[in-house]
């Protein structure tokens, strides 16, 4: 398709975006008196109007039945996450026996970790990205520790090639196969929360299992953002948050996936609480663990319901649309979004460097060279909600719910402003 920075143009794909009336489902702070363009969906998505519904059907549902509100409600509590469970496998390619809600992102991973890192002498290197989310690195540093083990012998971080923003997937491969058998898990961001690079999952997690370590992903900025084949690619586990592109609200449930080769496992290490025990027997309070037959087992403590009701409230989307037809737009508008940056460049004294690559979801992460964080406040003051990083990045996410062709147009508008004011 040939662009054009036009604000007609900008209208006219967005008459022919078959998503455009999701919009109107969700709800847009405002500056000024106008509705923001919001392009900070990577680190929290905007509230869905359905939302208030499923968390008022909870708030009545515990004022008129209180404790009889776990079997008697319309939705139970004591199960209520398992209605998750179908709608997220199919966002993220597993089995929905493969998949629970509980908990937050990073209490996940330190739980996966305890079923997935069993160093030995010989095996008990970690591979991860280099300068992993801090969470991520905090994790591992203290998981390593709690093995009697120092993390600057353990961890491997693969780095970029000098003069590079992203990684290459062959040194990825090529570090995989170096490690061989000291290697005992590899544990990666699915897409970087910084330079929006989409990793090469199925191929690197193949050559993981191929060496014989077991392979998990962070998903926190891949869930409802890019294609997820979790079961054919033989992961081992994933976590992921649900307030990014997942919309369900800030720090709220996680999701995880176990793959169904472990579950059942009699001998699989495992943190375990009351809710993990099977229902059928969960309220005769036996002595003894009897592990639920999916990734339930996993559970440890009640089901947050007031956390998790906004969570199936944006999966009912997400059913609705598929992801196929998210990403669809997806492509199509951070396509338009580089090309308006690119047009804004020629003509302003500035370069906007875009350091992702082309393995991309939502999110391009750009270098204002010659531009400090006064651009960075001019665009937010002006109602462009974006996202700094030092020294000069900005993180630009245009959720494909939400996010108009229009706003892109805008956006170019308001950035050559700034530009020119400072």
């Amino acid at each position: 398709m040939e662009f054009k920075n036009t604000l007609e143009f900008a209208r006219s794909l967005d008459a022919k975006d078959n998503l455009k009336t999701y919009r109107d489902e969700f709800i847009f702070p405002k500056i000024n008196g106008k509705e923001v363009i919001y392009f900070t969906g990577n680190s929290l998505g905007l509230q869905p109007k359905r939302t208030k519904s499923f968390v008022d059907e909870v708030m009545k549902d515990w004022a008129e039945l209180a404790v009889e509100g776990h079997f008697y409600a319309e939705k139970p509590w004591w199960d209520y996450h398992e209605r998750l469970a179908e709608p997220l496998a199919k966002v993220v390619g597993a089995l929905p026996e493969e998949i629970s809600v509980m908990n937050t992102l990073t209490v996940n991973l330190h739980l996966l970790m305890v079923s997935f890192y069993n160093p030995t002498q010989k095996r008990f290197k970690i591979l991860c990205e280099e300068k992993a989310f801090p969470s991520d690195q905090y994790m591992f540093q203290s998981q390593v520790r709690f093995h009697g083990l120092e993390p600057d012998e353990t961890i491997v971080e693969i780095k970029k090639r000098e003069g590079e923003h992203h990684w290459r997937t062959e040194d990825i491969l090529a570090k995989i196969e170096e490690l061989g058998d000291e290697l005992a898990l590899v544990l990666i961001g699915g897409v970087n929360y910084y330079n929006g690079q989409v990793m090469d999952m199925e191929a690197i997690t193949k050559a993981g299992k191929a060496v014989g370590a077991n392979v998990g992903w962070d998903l926190a900025h891949a869930v409802g953002n890019v294609e997820l084949k979790l079961h054919e690619w033989d992961a081992d586990f994933a976590s992921w948050c649900s307030y990014k592109y997942m919309n369900s609200g800030p720090g709220n449930a996680s999701g995880i996936f176990v793959n169904k080769k472990h579950l059942n496992k009699k001998d699989i290490q495992r943190f375990e609480g009351w809710w993990g025990t099977k229902k059928e027997t969960r309220f005769l309070m036996k002595p003894e663990f009897e592990p639920m037959e999916n990734a339930d087992a996993w559970q440890i403590s009640n089901v947050p319901v007031l956390s998790v009701a906004p969570y199936l409230a944006s999966l009912t989307m997400f059913e609705e649309v598929g992801m196929q037809r998210l990403i669809e737009k997806r492509n199509l508008i951070v396509s338009y979004l580089e090309f308006i940056l690119q047009e804004i460049d020629k003509e302003v004294d500035s370069t906007f460097e875009i350091i992702t690559p082309a393995d991309r979801g939502c999110q391009l992460s750009v270098f204002l060279h010659g531009q400090g964080k006064a651009l960075f406040n001019y665009l937010m003051e002006n109602g462009v909600v974006t996202d700094w990083r030092e020294p000069n990045v900005i993180r630009l996410a245009p959720a494909p719910f939400y996010s108009t062709f229009e706003d892109m147009y805008r956006f170019g508008q308001i950035l050559k402003e700034g530009v020119l004011a400072n």
